[in-house]
């Protein structure tokens, strides 16, 4: 790859608003596709909870469009468990995100509007001002920084897994097919491996691209294809929920920063995001969300504007 492999890295967005346009436990209920309520608390097995609370100060400079209305309106694409999902009921976006982003509007003042997205339309969503911020697993990257403004809040790489007993080197996947989402990195990282393939003579990868991270998940256990890729969270949760049907295959490789996006003019909020995510850094709530998840191993110390 060329730039950070994972998920949310590239869907090759630019200036030009036809390029963006051609081209995820608390929760937040969606009535229609949307809703808002604020949990606040992280919780663990291994004991009490860490809770987010209002800070004035950091309340104070929510820009004033957003604080007159009291809410976020968030872009999520919810299909990217355990980051970002649709729960149970159908209707209730979960997981790490989510917690995340709630904390950081009790920290804030605010309550989250969810609004669940086709992930290739949601940086489109924000710039356009559908969105006030979307969370959705985006990697930090230059393209997207030329656009948006992201504050850097977790670390992931890409891993792949296939069907049990399937045998698949991701280093060799030449003539095999291999499922992943559309609008992703991934499917730039196969398109590559795939051109490595047919220059060395061998057979080109048969990509399955899929709108949905959970349909490539369920194309390897179904056999359709012999592996998928992903952020590595997101394999690992997808392997975890497959009860032995999938198996990781290869290792991580590229981790690379996460980021909250907000438009670009809004320069000074994507600050006080940045400062919220440190003050729940500091009070706990930040690493208990993550441990909750089981997404420790990507925690990050600082939370920088468009590193």
């Amino acid at each position: 790859m060329h730039i950070p492999h994972t998920r949310r890295a590239l869907a090759v967005f630019t200036l030009v608003a036809a390029a963006l346009t051609a081209t995820g436990c608390g929760s937040s209920t969606l009535d229609s596709g949307s809703g808002a309520t604020t949990p606040t608390a992280a919780t663990t097995s291994g004991g009490a909870a860490a809770t987010a609370t209002l800070d004035q100060a950091l309340a104070a400079k929510v820009p004033a469009a957003i604080k007159s209305k009291g809410t976020l309106i968030d872009g999520t694409d919810g299909s990217y468990a355990p980051n970002e999902y649709i729960g149970t009921d159908g209707k209730t976006m979960e997981g790490m995100d989510v917690d995340l982003l709630n904390a950081i509007a009790t920290t804030l003042g605010l309550k989250v509007e969810y609004n669940n997205a086709q992930f290739d339309t949601i940086i489109l969503g924000v710039t356009g001002g559908k969105y006030d911020i979307a969370i959705s697993s985006f990697t930090i990257n230059a393209q997207r920084k030329q656009v948006v403004n992201m504050v850097q809040y977790f670390n992931a790489g890409t891993s792949w897994a296939a069907k049990a007993g399937t045998q698949i080197d991701p280093n060799n996947a030449c003539g095999k097919s291999v499922s992943v989402q559309k609008g992703t990195v991934q499917v730039d990282d196969l398109a590559a491996r795939s051109k490595a393939c047919t220059k060395a003579g061998k057979p080109a990868i048969n990509a399955v691209v899929e709108t949905d991270q959970s349909k490539a998940a369920a194309d390897v256990i179904s056999g359709k294809t012999d592996a998928m890729l992903a952020d590595s969270p997101i394999t690992a949760y997808a392997i975890k929920q497959s009860n032995g049907q999938m198996v990781a295959v290869g290792t991580i490789y590229d981790a690379a920063p996460y980021g909250i996006v907000v438009d670009k003019k809004q320069t000074a909020f994507a600050q006080v995001l940045s400062d919220a995510l440190a003050e729940l850094k500091s009070n706990g709530v930040y690493d208990q969300i993550l441990a909750k998840w089981g997404n420790s191993a990507g925690a990050v110390d600082s939370f920088p504007v468009n590193p």
